[in-house]
C-alpha cells in the first residue's frame, strides 16, 4: 500500500476582544487567536499537513493572503479544501497526530470533544484523530499558540483524471474562481470577483 506523510504548523498570538477558537470548537477565554480568518492553528495545521502530504501546496496557495473573502473565515473551509484535494489524487486518512503548545487554556478537559469535532469535520473515526497539548516552558512564548501536525495517508485508488486542482490551475483568475465556487458551496456566498493579491504574508 502506497503511504505517505504531510507535517503542518502553525502559530498564532494571541488578542483580546476575538473569540478563541481551536479545532473547530469556541473555547471560553479572555483571548482569541488573532489571524485573517478564524485564526484556528489547529485546523490550519492539519489543513497544510493534509495538503502537504499529495504535495498540493499549502493554505496560501488556495487562500491567497489579505483577500476580504477570508476575513474571519470559518477554517473548516480550509479543511474542506484539504480534504477534498487528498480524495482528488486518490488518498485517505490514516491518522492524524497534533500537538498544541500554548500556556492556556487547558486543553486535556476538552481534548475529547476537540476530537470528535476534529474526527467529523475530516469524516474519520476518532481513533484516528490525535490532539495532545503542551506548554511552551522556559521559552518566552506565554502569549502565543503553535501547533505541529503530522498526517498518514494511504493510496486507495489511482488519482482521478483530474488529480488535483493544484495541478491544473494555471493563473490567478482561475485560483478564485475555485476558491469563489468553494465559499458559494459551503457558505452560500454569492460569487464576486476580487482583485488578485500578490502579499506574502500569511493569512492563516
Amino acid at each position: 500500500m502506497d503511504t505517505r506523510i504531510g507535517f503542518g504548523y502553525d502559530s498564532h498570538v494571541f488578542k483580546p476582544d476575538v473569540p478563541l477558537r481551536i479545532g473547530g470548537l469556541t473555547i471560553k477565554h479572555p483571548e482569541g487567536l488573532a489571524g485573517h480568518s478564524d485564526g484556528d492553528v489547529l485546523l490550519h495545521a492539519i489543513t497544510d499537513a493534509l495538503l502537504g502530504s499529495v504535495a498540493a501546496g499549502d493554505i496560501g496557495s488556495f487562500f491567497p493572503p489579505g483577500d476580504p473573502r477570508w476575513k474571519d473565515a470559518d477554517s473548516a473551509i480550509f479543511l474542506n479544501l484539504a480534504t477534498e484535494e487528498l480524495q482528488h489524487a486518490g488518498f485517505r486518512i490514516v491518522n492524524i497526530d497534533t500537538t498544541l503548545v500554548l500556556a492556556a487554556p487547558k486543553i486535556g478537559p476538552i481534548a475529547g470533544e476537540m476530537r470528535a469535532r476534529v474526527a467529523d469535520l475530516l469524516n474519520v473515526e476518532i481513533d484516528q484523530v490525535s490532539i495532545k497539548a503542551k506548554t511552551p516552558e522556559g521559552l518566552n512564548l506565554d502569549h502565543v499558540a503553535q501547533c505541529h501536525a503530522i498526517a498518514l495517508v494511504e493510496r486507495v485508488r489511482e488519482p482521478d483524471e483530474l488529480t488535483s486542482m493544484s495541478a491544473v490551475i494555471e493563473t490567478q483568475r482561475q485560483l478564485e474562481d475555485v476558491v469563489e465556487d468553494l465559499l458559494s458551496s459551503v457558505q452560500g456566498v454569492p460569487k464576486k470577483r476580487v482583485a488578485p493579491v500578490y502579499d506574502t504574508e500569511d493569512i492563516t
